[in-house]
């Protein structure tokens, strides 16, 4: 017999609510739009490289299942919402296997009265979905055999509107941090969105100061007035108007533009497909402001053209995945995606070892020119 004391554990140590891929598990992402789920229809979609059936039931409850039947992995996105007992239940198109939305299994067509199985014993995945303003979002738990109610506060966006006024969806053919350090730098806008009726090369380079204070899983940056050459928001808005803009892990920042009589509120969500596939959904929502609604076909134009060109260059940077060591990133314009990298890895350190999570973020100044 070997001395055991003696033995190496080589099982790979556990690192938290975080995937091979970099992505955050215990967290809320969005899955789709409420439109997206029509009442007695189902479909498959890859998140976070994990197959969901998302789907809505004709008396319009929301799930989301893994798309595995327990049978032979036949994917359940491709049967049909029937009735079982007067449950709604997915009937697998194979051999007739029927799940309900919980994921349990309520009826095994080929078992006679007699059999010792129970179907109820037989489970697949269910994913927690929560339903705002227009807006389907799901919870992916570390474990896969979780099965409770999410202890992660659900998102919360301020008071908007029941559905958005317009969307805009891209698939940006990169890594998901790729995308996202994108999403939170504040030195591509004088390079990447120079046209002339929002940042325009004549404005020149100014100094930036920015006030940032920690917020729930994440960060943002205090209200102040829209910067000197943002000549949208002022044309819109009048001059009595403050910004207000949000991180908050794991893929959510949202910009707020509002006065004492409207407010405007752009929010993106990224969500990743696979490795080397992003989606990115920006939702816009807006009350009080009759101009904006008449301009709402220009604004769908200027936002898919900021969309487009992050969409470009981010993916453009896919080209050079695996030929470099690592980013340079400075103080201060690049803070934020400091803090991105550290307050994703506490928040893998956190959930493994079962503590709340400590915002690695201070109320500090940041200055850059830009």
């Amino acid at each position: 017999m070997p001395d055991t004391s003696t033995l190496i554990d080589t099982k790979p140590k556990k690192k938290g609510a975080i995937t091979p891929e970099g992505w955050l598990t215990d967290s809320w992402y969005l899955a789709a739009l409420s439109e997206d789920l029509k009442p007695g229809k189902q479909f498959r979609k890859m998140l976070l490289n994990q197959p969901i059936v998302l789907g809505r039931t004709k008396d319009g409850k929301a799930f989301a299942l893994r798309d595995i039947c327990a049978h032979r992995i036949v994917p359940l996105s491709t049967g049909r919402q029937v009735d079982t007992d007067g449950v709604t239940t997915i009937q697998c198109p194979y051999h007739g296997w029927r799940f309900d939305t919980e994921g349990v299994c309520r009826h095994i067509p080929s078992l006679t009265e007699d059999t010792p199985y129970k179907p109820e014993r037989i489970k697949v995945r269910r994913y927690p979905l929560y339903e705002l303003n227009g807006m389907v979002f799901i919870f992916i738990a570390d474990s896969p055999r979780f099965d409770g109610e999410p202890d992660v506060p659900k998102p919360d966006f301020g008071p908007l509107p029941d559905k958005p006024n317009f969307v805009i969806r891209e698939k940006f053919d990169c890594r998901f941090d790729d995308a996202l350090y994108g999403l939170i730098d504040p030195g591509h806008v004088a390079y990447v969105h120079n046209q002339w009726w929002w940042r325009p090369a004549s404005a020149g380079k100014k100094i930036k100061k920015k006030s940032f204070v920690p917020m729930e899983r994440g960060w943002q940056i205090e209200k102040h007035s829209p910067s000197s050459n943002s000549k949208l928001y002022r044309w819109v808005f009048g001059d009595e108007v403050q910004t207000e803009i949000c991180f908050q892990l794991p893929c959510f920042r949202w910009e707020k533009i509002s006065n004492d009589k409207a407010t405007f509120l752009t929010l993106t969500c990224m969500t990743p497909k696979t490795e080397f596939e992003t989606h990115v959904t920006q939702i816009t929502y807006w009350t009080g402001a009759p101009i904006i609604s008449v301009f709402k076909p220009l604004g769908k134009m200027m936002g898919r053209k900021f969309l487009g060109q992050d969409k470009t260059v981010t993916t453009s940077q896919t080209m050079n995945s695996g030929h470099h060591g690592g980013m340079i990133l400075m103080d201060d314009v690049d803070t934020q995606s400091k803090w991105y990298l550290k307050a994703k890895k506490e928040w893998a350190t956190s959930r493994a070892e079962g503590r709340d999570f400590v915002n690695p973020v201070k109320p500090t100044q940041l200055i850059w020119r830009s």
